[in-house]
């Protein structure tokens, strides 16, 4: 579908309304996806397919988290790293560090 053209389709008796194939494949929706529909700054109704987050991933982008996720890979991109080649090898380097701050104080 192109700007300017548009697709008919009928609101049936219990509101229902059936998305043309091609509107479907533009919003990439399937069977099953919750649509929102939000009027926008010029009183246009425009539908998108709603993102829904497993309650139990939501603290993964929560803004707190995504500033973290950021600085992080802020790190990883200027090489602020350190490899390890076990976990005893980083707990190891964890506990020196934190014997030194210890000293510091």
């Amino acid at each position: 579908m192109n700007q300017g053209e548009f697709i008919k389709t009928r609101l049936r008796a219990k509101g229902q309304v059936t998305l043309p194939g091609e509107v479907r494949e533009l919003l990439d929706a399937k069977e099953g996806d919750d649509l929102i529909f939000a009027l926008n700054e010029k009183g246009q109704v425009v539908v998108e397919r709603a993102q829904v987050i497993p309650p139990d991933q939501a603290w993964f982008w929560s803004d707190r988290w995504q500033k973290l996720e950021r600085e992080a890979q802020a790190d990883i991109d200027a090489g602020r790293v350190t490899h390890y080649q076990s976990a005893a090898e980083a707990i190891a380097d964890l506990e020196t560090s934190s014997d030194a701050r210890d000293c510091d104080s």
